[in-house]
């Protein structure tokens, strides 16, 4: 296939040429991979408390070791999305295991919080190709008719690495053998396995193009989307979010993009090229996953609060009681996939999912500090069918509408504005609950006399309890509650967007092929939600 972009050759059967063996083959170094840096992040957000106080760190530091990742990830998976159109892709994903392989064994040697931020960047770099290029690497080798058989496995993963993470990083702390580097080190056996078994069992044609590769671009992207996340994450808390600060934070991010939006309109191969903005799919999916990056990843990461903080559960427990929402989405994951596969029907289950994330996060929006966890489990279970029916049919959307040369730069596209999503999700509804904790303490504390000296000198909205006198702490552990239930409100009202997104949404039948598609392989079929 020959386009303005270079020369690209492709086998349009490919799907066909592989086996369901060989695809499950493939597939093993890919879903190892994948389970080595989602059990990474589960583990150390567990230990976290942990090692800080090891390293003798402070708050702002704890939350710099979250957020070094997650923008380092964010912000070079257009990259490796790009670089998958034109070169290897099993080299890629074998070079993105690796970087984040080094970066996981520097991060367990780190002695201070400054170096293990840094190394946390660099595992960042790792992470961001692998959570691009595992689904770029599936569209490669799976037509999108039959790519929704294969979800289901990808949602084992999740589940596992979500529920095995939190009991596995528990029992690493506490054990006085190991301890708690070996959060990081634990992992490295498996990513060498993975390295093994892609070099044994993935097979993928070979790309070549004839153009520069736009690294202008990929420096501006995200470069400006860095500055941007840098001021979500700083803003409400080292500064205000009216200041001269965000200002500035705000006009430099935008700057770059700007800078990038000229570059990408005038180079011949761009990182994210301007055509797939014109796709109404694509557009509409970007919205979305920008909606359910910030009410998905936004919210459920204050469940863990949530249940240790007001309700006095150990992590390990906080970890246990999410299993609702973990076993909804694996089991809504792995059976819209074969429904998908089945019907070659995919907006039902995008409707129906983003309309379940609504619901279950305005569920969820109702609890406070005595609701029954039984109920509360219950509001998780729909938020996780929800979820397990949306993302992966997301971008299997989006992806049916790509020529093969655009499939990397699609795919990480979408990924990317999740991700962005999450990023400025955790942080905007952190900041608003911590005020709105702020507020509730305030009140309660007002018809406690002396309790305002009893809080002075840790913070009232710090994480830190054993210190408090008991009426003091009962109050502080409703405020926090009372108070999440109104993150978990305004992640529903995000949804909303993404609700209406995939309502606008067209549908075409899925492809059969990997490659191009024919004509009459995409003629518009009827939506029925």
């Amino acid at each position: 296939m020959a386009n303005s972009a270079g020369s690209v050759e492709v086998p349009q059967e490919t799907a066909s040429a592989m086996t369901h063996r060989q695809v499950l083959e493939a597939m093993s170094g890919l879903l190892l991979a994948m389970f080595v840096a989602m059990l990474s992040g589960t583990i150390v957000a567990n230990a976290l408390p942990r090692i800080i106080g090891d390293l003798g760190g402070n708050q702002d530091q704890y939350t710099w070791v979250v957020t070094a990742t997650l923008l380092a990830a964010t912000a070079t998976t257009p990259i490796w999305g790009k670089l998958a159109d034109r070169m290897n892709k099993k080299l890629l994903v074998q070079l993105s295991i690796t970087v984040f392989v080094i970066g996981s064994v520097l991060a367990g040697f780190s002695q201070n919080t400054e170096s293990l931020i840094g190394f946390r960047v660099l595992q960042g770099l790792g992470l961001g190709g692998l959570q691009a290029l595992v689904q770029i690497v599936m569209a490669s080798i799976v037509s999108p008719r039959e790519r929704g058989r294969y979800m289901g496995y990808f949602g084992a993963v999740m589940a596992v690495a979500t529920v095995g993470g939190p009991l596995l990083g528990g029992f690493l702390v506490d054990s006085e053998l190991l301890g708690w580097r070996w959060c990081f080190w634990v992992g490295v056996p498996f990513g060498i396995a993975a390295l093994i078994l892609l070099q044994r069992t993935l097979k993928l044609p070979v790309l070549t193009a004839d153009t520069k590769i736009d690294w202008l671009g990929a420096l501006l992207i995200p470069g400006g989307i860095s500055v941007l996340l840098i001021w979500v994450t700083l803003a409400g808390k080292n500064f205000a979010w009216m200041s001269w600060q965000s200002a500035l934070f705000v006009a430099g991010g935008v700057l770059l993009i700007a800078f990038a939006v000229a570059v990408e309109r005038r180079v011949q191969d761009p990182v994210v090229p301007p055509r797939l903005l014109k796709q109404r799919t694509m557009v509409l999916a970007i919205i979305a996953s920008v909606a359910i990056g910030i009410a998905m990843f936004g919210s459920s990461v204050f469940f863990g609060q949530y249940f240790q903080i007001s309700r006095g559960y150990s992590p390990t427990a906080a970890g246990l009681l999410t299993l609702p929402m973990i076993v909804g989405l694996l089991l809504a994951s792995t059976i819209t996939g074969q429904l998908v596969t089945r019907f070659g029907r995919w907006k039902r289950f995008l409707v129906a999912g983003s309309a379940l994330i609504v619901v279950g996060l305005g569920l969820l929006g109702t609890i406070d500090h005595s609701t029954s966890l039984v109920l509360i489990g219950v509001y998780m279970a729909i938020l996780g069918v929800g979820v397990g029916s949306s993302m992966q049919n997301l971008v299997l959307a989006a992806q049916n509408g790509l020529d093969y040369r655009d499939l990397g730069a699609g795919t990480s596209t979408v990924t990317f504005f999740r991700s962005l999503g999450g990023a400025a999700g955790v942080s905007v509804l952190g900041a608003i609950l911590a005020t709105h904790v702020t507020e509730l303490i305030s009140d309660g504390l007002a018809s406690v006399p002396g309790a305002g000296d009893a809080t002075q000198s840790g913070g009232s909205t710090s994480l830190d309890l054993s210190g408090l006198p008991g009426p003091v702490r009962v109050i502080v552990e409703h405020a926090y509650g009372d108070a999440t239930a109104l993150v978990f409100l305004i992640a529903g009202v995000i949804a909303l967007i993404a609700f209406v997104a995939v309502l606008f949404m067209r549908e075409t039948s899925l492809r059969t092929t990997v490659g191009d598609a024919e004509p009459a392989e995409l003629e518009e079929v009827t939506a029925r939600a």
